[in-house]
C-alpha cells in the first residue's frame, strides 16, 4: 500500500509561482511512475505531468514550459514547480503513483492517489 500526501497549494495571483510537493510512503517509491493531475470544478481530471524512475518526463498538452515535474527518490518526494500561473490553472491538484513502469496520461492507469491540494489563481 502506498500513501500519498500533497502540500503546497494556496491562493496566488496570476503570474505567481507555486511548488507542490507529494510525500509518499513505502520503500519502492523510486520504482513507481509518479504523476500530477488536476481537476477544476465541473471538469474531468486532467493530466499535468509524469516522471519515471530514471527521470524521463511526459507533459500534458501546453503545460510544458510553465510546469516542471521532478522527484527526489531518497526523500520519497515528488514536486511540481508551476510558474506564470493563470486563472485557468485553478484546480485541485492530485499526486498519483503507478506501479507499472510506463509513463501514461490516463488516470485509470494509476494505482494510488493522494487527497489533493487546492490551487487558486486570482486575476
Amino acid at each position: 500500500q502506498v500513501q500519498l500526501v500533497e502540500s503546497g497549494g494556496g491562493l496566488v495571483q496570476a503570474g505567481d509561482s507555486l511548488r507542490l510537493s507529494c510525500a509518499a510512503s513505502g520503500r519502492t517509491f523510486s520504482t513507481y511512475v509518479m504523476a500530477w493531475f488536476r481537476q477544476a470544478p465541473g471538469k474531468e481530471r486532467e493530466f499535468v505531468a509524469a516522471m519515471n524512475w530514471i527521470g524521463a518526463t511526459y507533459y500534458g498538452h501546453s503545460l510544458k514550459g510553465r510546469f516542471t515535474i521532478s522527484r527526489v527518490n531518497a526523500r520519497n518526494t515528488l514536486y511540481l514547480q508551476m510558474n506564470s500561473l493563470k486563472p485557468e490553472d485553478t484546480a485541485v491538484y492530485y499526486c498519483a503513483a503507478r506501479t507499472k513502469q510506463i509513463l501514461s496520461a490516463a488516470p485509470t492507469d494509476y494505482d494510488y492517489w493522494g487527497q489533493g491540494t487546492q490551487v487558486t489563481v486570482s486575476s
